[in-house]
């Protein structure tokens, strides 16, 4: 069956261990990370709706904003200046990862997202103390470096310390703290819109540096994985990190395999072009259409403009931060239930279920922009028009965070070797970036020429998407990461990519 070849945990090997306090504890610090990347996202979208804001650095994009009531609304936002403002971080954070993939690999995961969280509040400063666009574009760019750090080293860390039965749910904890970011900087918005003098906005891009202490000072207290430990050249160390974090003595077997796979990465002297072997054909297509569909799914037109995108759709002052604030509110949520959901029901499921509550969703929020606004974008929108408009925008808000939200950053960082992890991981994250900067660049002029065909257009993105994990994806919780290889193996279309002599677990069943 397409995509449904599984390596047979249940007989084959589960690795000796628990879950401890102490695994827990660097895992929750860790994922902080993701509070920096998620402050970021939500915060964008508030400030570039406040007009004190838009008087100061883009008065042009505030006097279309002003006409824009008694005309087309589709384009009142649509100015490449300001849509720079938003994506210049992503293009920083594209180039970052590249650096941070040599920091992961040759210092360790703990020092990347420490330098990660520093460059950050370096950022957060200049933003918050901007007095020019130039000074806030350098500004989004340092936080764009913050974010490629951060984004590089903290899936793959928690990954590496996880058990594989939780590695899951250990991981989205990642996705969650993007999600609690995202939320707090829309109730930060909310509140600093309020402050009288125009100076609300300072306020919002300043407090990024709360998130960027946070994990920074977080890194320094963070032990070094098991399997960077010995990546580095430190097999005793790695052993001693191995027998705490799983709370047991009995690590024999998954000791063998990280020096085993230590060995093969030792035989390795440029991932980069290992990387392009045909051997790894299936992980590399993964990191870098994962990523790729998780942008064009349409996701970050919610995180990036959503008030921006409310006030279009009618909804004025207030009311539009207060509803991009209650879709914060269901990306937490979303998160929650798939942290607990992941390691059950499994990754591709909730790939699959997820795409398809996204695709009716966007058909129907794309349909009621088009019956209220049409190919003129001259209309209103009723109360009642509007509170569905926001319900499907919810809903499909929520099938995105358990589905594409959180595994897009799971699955790659959990299926690439030791020997081009940190490269396999860099690809993700730059593909990423990439494609995050091409949305946040072109988002508000495609809204202005294609209208509720937009909502279409992402729409049809998800088919595509739904569909190449139907097909392609095979399924991989409970997968012991060194054991990884078997997954592909032991798949209808990837185990032609692979032969015999690239498998170096022979003991473990696949079962077709």
């Amino acid at each position: 069956m397409a995509g449904g070849a599984f390596v047979d945990t249940a007989g084959g090997k589960q690795y000796p261990g628990k879950l401890t306090l102490y695994v827990v504890f660097t895992c929750v610090v860790a994922s902080t990370g993701g509070l920096i990347f998620g402050y970021d996202i939500g915060i964008s979208g508030g400030v570039t709706s406040m007009d004190p804001f838009l008087l100061k650095f883009f008065p042009e994009v505030y006097r279309q904003k002003q006409a824009a009531s008694k005309s087309n609304q589709y384009c009142q936002y649509d100015n490449q200046l300001l849509q720079a403002f938003t994506s210049s971080l992503y293009l920083a954070a594209l180039v970052a990862s590249f650096f941070a993939s040599t920091v992961t690999r040759v210092l360790g995961r703990k020092w990347s997202m420490l330098a990660g969280g520093f460059t950050f509040l370096v950022g957060a400063a200049l933003n918050g103390a901007a007095q020019n666009v130039a000074m806030l574009i350098v500004g989004r760019m340092l936080l764009g470096v913050g974010i490629g750090f951060a984004n590089q080293s903290v899936p793959v860390y928690l990954s590496e310390m996880a058990p594989a039965h939780l590695r899951g749910m250990l991981n989205i904890g990642f996705q969650l703290m993007i999600t609690i970011g995202i939320l707090a900087a829309e109730l930060i918005n909310y509140g600093t819109n309020k402050i009288k003098g125009g100076h609300g906005w300072r306020v919002s891009l300043a407090l990024a540096a709360v998130p960027a202490v946070i994990i920074t000072v977080g890194a320094l207290f963070l032990p070094d994985t098991p399997n960077s430990l010995m990546e580095r050249g430190h097999p005793e160390a790695s052993r001693r990190m191995l027998r705490r974090i799983r709370g047991t003595d009995d690590i024999g077997e998954e000791y063998a395999d990280l020096v085993a796979a230590r060995e093969i990465s030792k035989q390795v002297q440029h991932p980069w072009r290992n990387i392009l072997m045909r051997k790894y054909r299936a992980q590399l297509t993964m990191a870098v259409l994962i990523p790729f569909f998780q942008q064009v799914s349409g996701i970050n037109v919610i995180n990036f403009y959503a008030p921006v995108l409310f006030e279009t759709l009618g909804f004025r002052g207030d009311a539009s931060l207060l509803s991009s604030v209650m879709t914060g509110g269901v990306l937490v949520l979303g998160s929650v239930v798939s942290m607990f959901t992941v390691d059950r029901l499994g990754r591709r499921k909730l790939f699959l279920q997820g795409g398809a509550q996204m695709l009716v969703s966007q058909i129907a929020v794309g349909t009621l922009i088009a019956v209220r606004f049409g190919t003129s974008g001259v209309g209103e929108m009723p109360r009642g028009y509007a509170a569905a408009v926001v319900l499907f925008i919810c809903v499909y808000v929520a099938g995105f965070v358990w589905s594409w939200g959180a595994l897009g950053w799971l699955v790659p960082s959990e299926i690439f070797p030791l020997e081009i992890r940190s490269a396999g991981q860099s690809i993700t994250v730059s593909v990423n970036m990439f494609f995050t900067f091409v949305i946040a660049q072109a988002f508000l002029t495609m809204l202005c020429h294609m209208k509720f065909g937009l909502f279409y257009f992402f729409a049809g993105w998800v088919v595509v998407m739904t569909t190449f994990v139907a097909f392609f994806l095979p399924e991989t919780k409970n997968v012991p990461m060194e054991e990884m290889v078997l997954v592909w193996k032991g798949h209808w279309f990837w185990s032609r990519f692979i032969g015999d002599a690239d498998d170096i677990h022979a003991g473990v069943s696949v079962i077709a």
